[in-house]
């Protein structure tokens, strides 16, 4: 923790001018609950102590947040001891009195420095990555398991292109039919609330606290790089592509265009809005082949997610286009081929199809026995190709594989007894699934 204050410090002596305005005008309050509970010695400060010194080195201008949180007691600070005075010397000519030496006044103690009030501790060894190093997930919506990978599915390119080449998780499961609980669960462990099974329409009320870490913070301490590219991602009032976009008060949850603030769960953890991170790495698709077209642009973990109507969702297509899973597979036909022949994939790639909500089916047709089991696909030069793996997995799977790919501590849900990862075959650690 010493070395991470120390980091921090450094940092935050770099801000000058425009940057030092932005970060106090963006979230001062949450920024201070971040730095209060970085200095205490609750659970996590480490990490948090790291997040805002490498946010800060990094000089990445932060975004205007969502509501900001109440800001922590600072700690009490003591007064100052001064120390007694000397006795004043008698006049000159006064008769002579013996008048006996005042006692020496007690030496003050040195101040402590702050490298010396800090206590002594080993910097942790930084985090590494097995032979994986590059990870691409791709969350689409599903129409049901069978309509995936079945006999008869609708995404002939998902079915019979990649599962022949891939590792079939074919237990994989929701948490739930919306999105944001299954999104936010992949990417933070945040288990499913009342107001997330209804994918917050008042967007500013489900931001989680500063304190509240995800795998992109994660990632960013320990010095991997990540990027998560949204298709549609624009400008609500000027139509241009931007990152990192949010409602803000009182505006609806959708901007239109095909862009849905649901279907970008960074966008709910001040965590990332409020240093930077988000307005810095959460991008709009076109991003995506210019950073593959080299192993160093191309991040340590990618995650990629269509608009409403190349996720799979019924009813957000142009008519007389292919929707629902047809619409998700074409999207796969044409971002997949591109992932698969990057150098970054090529090198020590996983690439992830995974499925983050249902897609309600069409009046008249039959619902599957079991919506939430979706199924899910790794395709990667480190698995069996067409192997079939039956685990019991969910979005905290994901979560909790990827964290051991990266050599990462477990966040929130990922760390449940009973979670299952695929991690530890991905690294040639055998065939062990964690969990109970």
């Amino acid at each position: 923790m010493k070395g991470m204050i120390q980091r921090a410090i450094a940092a935050a002596a770099t801000l000058t001018g425009k940057r030092f305005g932005l970060l106090v005008a963006s979230s001062l309050v949450a920024t201070s609950a971040i730095v209060a509970a970085a200095m205490t010695d609750s659970g996590g400060s480490g990490p948090l102590a790291a997040l805002l010194g490498r946010s800060l080195a990094a000089d990445r201008s932060p975004a205007a947040s969502a509501p900001a949180l109440e800001p922590a007691p600072g700690p009490s600070e003591s007064p100052a001891h001064s120390a007694p005075s000397a006795a004043a010397p008698a006049p000159s000519g006064a008769a002579e009195e013996f008048v006996p030496a005042p006692a020496a006044a007690p030496e003050a103690a040195p101040t402590p420095q702050p490298e010396e009030m800090l206590p002594s501790a080993p910097e942790e060894p930084k985090p590494e990555a097995g032979r994986i190093k590059h990870v691409f997930l791709i969350s689409l919506t599903s129409s049901g398991y069978e309509a995936a990978f079945g006999a008869t599915t609708q995404m002939p390119y998902l079915a019979s292109t990649l599962r022949p080449k891939g590792d079939l998780l074919s237990g994989y499961s929701l948490l739930d039919a919306a999105t944001l609980p299954n999104s936010l669960a992949a990417i933070g462990g945040q288990a499913p609330n009342a107001k997330t099974k209804e994918d917050c329409p008042d967007y500013g009320s489900c931001v989680y606290p500063a304190e509240a870490l995800t795998f992109a913070d994660q990632l960013d301490i320990a010095q991997f790089k990540w990027r998560a590219y949204m298709e549609g991602m624009a400008d609500p009032e000027t139509g241009k592509p931007a990152n990192c976009v949010y409602p803000q008060p009182g505006a609806p949850a959708e901007t239109g265009g095909g862009y849905a603030v649901r279907l970008n769960p960074f966008a709910y953890f001040h965590s990332l809005l409020d240093l930077g991170d988000c307005a810095a790495d959460d991008v709009p698709l076109t991003e995506l082949e210019k950073d593959l077209k080299k192993a160093e642009s191309t991040p340590n973990y990618s995650y990629i997610s269509p608009g409403l109507c190349n996720s799979g969702v019924s009813g957000q297509c142009a008519a007389g286009t292919p929707e629902g899973a047809a619409a998700a597979d074409a999207f796969l036909s044409t971002w997949v081929p591109k992932i698969l022949a990057s150098p970054a994939y090529k090198k020590d790639g996983l690439l992830i199809v995974s499925f983050g909500a249902v897609n309600p089916p069409a009046a008249g047709a039959t619902a599957p026995a079991n919506p939430l089991r979706t199924g899910a696909l790794l395709v990667s030069p480190f698995v069996t190709p067409g192997a079939t793996d039956a685990v019991a997995y969910n979005p905290y799977s994901l979560l909790r594989s990827s964290e051991e790919l990266f050599g990462l501590n477990l966040l929130e849900g990922a760390g449940g007894k009973k979670v299952k990862t695929f991690a530890p075959a991905l690294l040639g650690a055998g065939e062990e699934n964690g969990g109970d």
